[in-house]
């Protein structure tokens, strides 16, 4: 198990992590006339696809290197534990050589998807409704732990990803954006708000606080195709999903779908980052 030195939790990475992400908050005179809050996360768009394909992504190589090496040597369980799990998009797909899914997430809705979906396949799974790290005294050390998309929500990154760390026998890998998930929207906060959105933080500012907290972090990095931009028309769920997020007003549609409908798409960059426990 790793030890941390609790002087470096206030270490200037993570105050720089941190600030940087709160200049991602909204100023206060566009939350006030916003008609509902934009801060979404639709259950729907977290579900994985019917039958999950192997995802030959630095994140599942890394996750299923840990697995087969705790198979062989006969000291894992084969348990993998989901943190913000959602539908359950980054455990399902390793099964087998996985026996066991453990799901967290603060969002019930999230935690229904998950069981329902492990269940349909036949694979055993299990749920904790919480935010992490105040969950992780209810959640089993397992074999590999699994964090996807989820720490740009995360402003004190320390503790989160000590708690992590202490739950993984074998390994840690947390799959993330290289850059804020909100930045593709950047451009419409500007045209809409004439609000300049910021550049920061990154992954790898992340993978900073992490080896500042004294966690051998290594980082691989791969492109990830937009899932939209094979789509031939802007849908009206894009358009009201995107309005929400801009707390615009209905009346706005038009315009809104007239901006999404000239938004490039380009691959996003993502980084996996992982560490050995």
């Amino acid at each position: 198990m790793v030890s941390f030195m609790d002087g470096r939790v206030g270490a200037p990475a993570a105050e720089r992590w941190a600030l940087e992400l709160q200049q991602w908050g909204i100023p206060a005179h566009i939350i006030e006339q916003a008609p509902q809050s934009p801060w979404i996360h639709p259950t729907e768009s977290f579900r994985p696809t019917a039958e999950p394909t192997v995802a030959v992504t630095p994140s599942y190589r890394r996750a299923l290197e840990a697995l087969d090496d705790a198979q062989q040597h006969g000291d894992g369980d084969g348990s993998v534990l989901d943190v913000g799990c959602g539908g359950g998009r980054a455990s399902l797909v390793l099964v087998p050589p996985a026996r066991l899914l453990v799901g967290v997430d603060q969002q019930a809705s999230m935690l229904k998807m998950f069981a329902a979906e492990a269940t349909a396949r036949g694979i055993e799974a299990r749920t904790v409704l919480g935010a992490w790290p105040a969950a992780a005294a209810q959640v089993p050390v397992c074999d590999v732990v699994v964090c996807h998309h989820v720490l740009f929500n995360v402003a004190d990154l320390v503790p989160f990803v000590v708690a992590l760390t202490e739950h993984a026998r074998r390994r840690v890998v947390v799959e993330m954006p290289m850059q804020h998930p909100l930045a593709n929207l950047s451009a419409a906060w500007k045209r809409f708000w004439d609000l300049d959105r910021p550049t920061g933080p990154t992954a790898h500012d992340a993978a900073a606080v992490l080896r500042e907290a004294g966690l051998a972090v290594s980082v691989d990095e791969f492109d990830q195709p937009d899932p939209k931009a094979s789509r031939s028309e802007v849908t009206d769920s894009d358009v009201e999903h995107t309005r929400v997020r801009l707390c615009l007003t209905a009346d706005r549609d038009p315009e809104v779908r007239a901006f999404l409908e000239q938004l490039p798409r380009p691959p996003r960059r993502i980084a996996t980052l992982w560490w050995d426990a």
